[in-house]
């Protein structure tokens, strides 16, 4: 049975889960507590499995995957039904490039080591984390809402009438944003594609309060 690392509150391993509710793959899940005991991904027994020490990682008998959009597109070739990226080569790059926006462009600025690194080595307040991880969610989704506004789509979802990998990361980012108090009033397509995706059974299954829950 393959196995996903990931913790239950990283916006990364949430994509993970939602392309693989989305297909249909059987797993087990091993979660890495990243706070407690000031975090099981710095153990190394973890680091074995990801040098790097973040999460998600894929295992199967191929071997060990990690970043959440390899992992994806991996899953994506291998279980290939439902799509998560069009047909055409220019619908696929429009759809990677909402995706990427979300995961190169917002995330990597607001991840948990970027906020420790600046509590503990810059010595930034609570306060002025706070207004750094607004700063960049509200604008990094800005771009996301133009990217939208532009192309025109009226279905809900970020491509078609299904969701794809862009509606795979950009739903995670908006469970952060809306988590943290992010003001969102000025992207209303976004949030109206979270709306339309956390409705579908495979978005409410990944969720992180899903897996909390239980």
């Amino acid at each position: 049975m393959p196995t996903l690392y990931d913790y239950f509150r990283s916006s990364a391993s949430f994509r993970v889960r939602i392309a693989l509710q989305l297909k249909g793959v059987d797993y087990t899940r091993s979660h890495v507590h990243l706070v407690r005991d000031g975090g099981e991904q710095h153990a190394p027994a973890y680091r074995d499995v990801n040098p790097s020490g973040l999460v998600p990682v894929w295992l199967d008998d191929a071997g060990a995957i990690s970043q959440s959009l390899a992992i994806v597109e991996y899953l994506e070739e291998t279980f290939p039904e439902p799509a998560l990226l069009p047909k055409s080569p220019a619908d696929r790059a429009w759809v990677r490039s909402l995706a990427l926006s979300v995961a190169c462009d917002i995330h990597p600025l607001n991840n948990l080591r970027v906020l420790s690194y600046l509590e503990r080595t810059l010595g930034a307040s609570e306060a002025a984390r706070k207004d750094w991880y607004a700063h960049w969610v509200e604008s990094g989704l800005a771009s996301v809402e133009a990217m939208l506004a532009r192309r025109g789509q009226q279905t809900g979802f970020a491509f078609g009438d299904a969701p794809t990998l862009a509606d795979v990361c950009i739903v995670p980012q908006v469970a952060n944003a809306r988590r943290f108090a992010c003001a969102l009033g000025h992207v209303p397509r976004v949030t109206a594609l979270y709306d339309q995706c956390m409705a579908l059974p495979a978005f409410q299954r990944a969720a992180p309060e899903a897996l909390e829950a239980g």
